[in-house]
């Protein structure tokens, strides 16, 4: 990976996105892409993501968010694509 290549997203889900086990489709789908970081709903009713890793695992995390899983729907995701010193070990929901 290049020096300068974003290796992080931070990103808020905006939809219906709470309630219908979204936090933990992410947890799952972060851990099959190999990608560190965590998850957590916020009062708004958004998703608050925070995802490492290499690119491509990484936009795939991505397109897998954009999707969702079955009960909800994305309308938007909120994404600043940064480059950081690796700073988690797996994925996880937090509170």
């Amino acid at each position: 990976m290049e020096e300068d290549t974003p290796n992080c997203f931070h990103g808020v889900v905006h939809g219906r996105v709470q309630r219908v086990g979204f936090r933990v489709f992410t947890r799952e789908a972060a851990r099959r892409h190999s990608v560190t970081g965590w998850v957590r709903n916020l009062p708004n009713g958004c998703v608050e993501v925070h995802a490492e890793g290499d690119e491509i695992p990484l936009t795939e995390l991505l397109t897998d968010l954009y999707c969702g899983p079955i009960l909800s729907h994305v309308t938007d995701i909120e994404l600043e694509w940064k480059r950081v010193d690796a700073e988690f070990e797996s994925f996880d929901i937090i509170r």
